[in-house]
């Protein structure tokens, strides 16, 4: 860079009519190079510097012509350069096409096939085989034809299953152990010719989910909660928790059954979510709201937070007008407090949230127009003033409201605002101006009601963590994968809000689940 700030700052169009022709030639040289500097800079991206792939905007995950870099062409331009000589050349000189499937694997097309195991393979298996630390037998107590008892009737073996769990050892020892206990189902034959069998619990089906809810499921519920501790408390890709329960518990467990465990939990905590913690949110007041970019394989999708006193509610989906709706309702009741994206000014009993202000506000005061500085510099100057009035308010209410006592500073204000958001002032400046005009009624509610919160702080530090998992896993990539998240991450911070453990209820809510019980209530605040 040539130039620097001070010699920006010093430079206008008057002063660049009054450059003599070689000055300016030299100085235009200068400021070419600047430029393009610049560009390049802004140009980069993880594909051709040493940018994290997750430093990529959410939106710029669509694809992969788009994670690339490469323009859609439209339908007079489309197809490659190859396909339009050939087109028009001889049917004798055209390339041979490779085919789609089936073809050579070097041409980096693989034919698609169904999943799974193929016939005749010996397939794998675990590679550890645990001792069995105890069993249990599971007969029928009730004929299921004619409801005569079957006790002391002769039972068959039929099937079984094994279960590993995390057990707490006797008493006096730390720490916790992994025992298999063995299943076994027996059949009993009644006097009146029935055969009746005890059978693992099972949860009906649901079309929107594939994994199952049953007893059969290699994975204890203590033992799945604990994965989902690793997996969303600690950060854990899949690849390391299976490191960690093979070197301390001797345990073989593939990725794909780690995340069984996760989609399996979430499918058992969705109803607590959909009923307990949206009733919560229909009472409650006021509600923080934020959203931030959660993609899901290749769509950008944001994952929003919906915050209360003692509940937290998470949704994945599209950053609509009718994802919004669906969760607080076309006229909600209780207050929101949100951030100046346009969907939330549909609401009236809406709170704008000032930090972002204050944070916009930098810019202008940073630029090299002299104009946009001042106007930069007043507007922090303002909102601090007003925030100073708000805290000494709450503390010691004064015989006038703030909007009566603040009315000529708040009219200056809302004319600056007017005059930069018409006026010759840069892009920036004047979108700011804009939010502020549009927004104006959110922002002066506060000053009617100082008990309200100035911030959405409690729905930004809820999603922090949640932002920084999504920078380690780069987000789930199935719609199934997403609900299990929401379900999971809504039912563990809701449970700490209230001072409590999530995760005995967590283990409780998946063996009754199994059982094809309805999931216990939410345990309330301690």
């Amino acid at each position: 860079m040539y130039l620097k700030d001070n010699d920006l700052r010093q430079l206008d169009e008057a002063r660049l009519d009054g450059l003599p022709r070689e000055v300016l030639r030299a100085l235009s040289k200068r400021l070419l190079s600047d430029l393009k500097e610049a560009r390049e800079r802004l140009n980069r991206s993880p594909e051709n510097s040493s940018r994290p792939p997750s430093s990529r905007a959410p939106w710029e995950r669509g694809g992969e012509s788009l994670a690339l870099g490469v323009e859609e062409e439209d339908d007079a331009s489309a197809g490659s350069a190859t396909d339009r000589v050939s087109e028009s050349a001889p049917e004798s000189e055209r390339p041979k096409r490779e085919a789609s499937v089936g073809g050579d694997s070097k041409a980096g097309v693989k034919p698609k096939g169904r999943p799974g195991r193929r016939p005749g393979h010996p397939g794998v298996s675990r590679r550890r085989v645990l001792p069995i630390d105890q069993e249990q037998s599971h007969a029928p107590s009730h004929c299921a034809g004619c409801g005569a008892a079957l006790e002391g009737l002769e039972a068959v073996a039929y099937t079984g299953r094994y279960e590993l769990e995390l057990e707490r050892p006797e008493s006096g020892n730390a720490g916790v152990v992994v025992t298999q206990t063995k299943h076994t189902y027996f059949e009993v034959r009644c006097g009146c010719g029935h055969r009746t069998r005890a059978e693992p619990g099972r949860a009906l089906a649901e079309a929107d989910w594939t994994v199952e809810l049953t007893e059969r499921h290699l994975v204890g519920p203590r033992l799945s909660s604990f994965i989902v501790a690793l997996s969303l408390r600690l950060g854990g890709s899949h690849r390391r928790i299976q490191e960690f329960l093979a070197d301390r518990f001797g345990l073989s467990l593939s990725t794909a059954l780690i995340s069984q465990c996760r989609h399996e939990l979430g499918r058992a905590l969705e109803p607590v979510v959909e009923e307990a913690l949206r009733a919560a949110l229909s009472d409650a007041e006021p509600v923080p709201v934020d959203e931030t970019g959660r993609p899901q394989h290749d769509q950008a999708l944001w994952l929003w937070a919906f915050v209360t006193a003692n509940t937290l509610l998470y949704v994945i989906g599209r950053r609509t007008r009718e994802l919004l709706h669906s969760i607080l309702g076309p006229t909600p009741s209780p207050w929101i407090m949100s951030d100046g994206y346009s969907v939330y000014r549909a609401y009236g009993h809406r709170l704008r949230c000032w930090a972002p202000i204050l944070r916009k506000a930098r810019g202008p005061a940073e630029r090299l127009h002299t104009p946009t500085q001042a106007f930069g510099r007043e507007l922090p100057s303002t909102f601090e003033t007003l925030m100073q009035a708000v805290y000494a308010a709450r503390a010691a209410p004064g015989p006038h409201g703030l909007r009566q006592t603040y009315s000529q500073r708040l009219q200056a204000l809302r004319q600056c605002c007017v005059r930069v958001a018409a006026g010759p002032y840069p892009d920036k400046a004047q979108v700011l101006a804009r939010e502020l005009r549009n927004d104006w009624d959110g922002f002066r509610v506060v000053l009617e009601h100082p008990h309200l919160p100035l911030t959405n702080n409690e729905a930004e530090r809820a999603l922090r963590p949640w932002v920084i998992l999504r920078r380690v896993s780069q987000g789930p990539r199935t719609e199934q994968g997403s609900r299990a998240f929401c379900a999971l991450a809504g039912v563990i911070d809701t449970c700490r809000r209230r001072g409590l453990s999530p995760w005995p209820y967590l283990t409780d809510a998946l063996r009754q689940r199994r059982q094809g019980l309805p999931a216990p209530a939410l345990p309330l605040a301690a």
